[in-house]
C-alpha cells in the first residue's frame, strides 16, 4: 500500500545543522520503499510517499524522529474509486 507521511518539526528541533532531514528517518527500515520526498523547508515540514505492507515497518522508518517531530500517515491510492 502507498502512504503519504507528513512530518513536522519545530525550528528548535530542526536537524539542519546536524546532518539534515535524513536524521529524522531510518532510510534502511526493512519493508519500506520511499517513492518520493518533498520539503517545505522554511515551514519545517517534510512529505514522504512510501510503500509498505505493515504498519510496523512505517514505525521503524519514522522512529529516529520520534523525539523531534510529529507525523501523520495517510493511505493513498493512484487509482480513482470506481463506483
Amino acid at each position: 500500500m502507498l502512504f503519504m507521511i507528513t512530518q513536522v518539526h519545530t525550528p528548535q528541533t530542526c536537524p539542519k545543522d546536524e546532518g539534515g532531514a535524513d536524521l529524522l528517518i531510518d532510510k534502511n527500515a526493512q519493508g519500506v520503499t520511499v517513492k518520493g520526498r518533498w520539503g517545505a523547508w522554511s515551514e519545517h515540514t517534510i512529505w514522504y510517499l512510501v510503500e509498505a505492507e505493515q504498519s510496523e515497518a512505517i514505525q521503524r522508518f519514522l522512529d529516529p524522529g520520534m523525539k523531534r517531530c510529529t507525523c501523520t500517515v495517510a493511505p493513498v491510492a493512484e487509482e480513482p474509486i470506481i463506483r
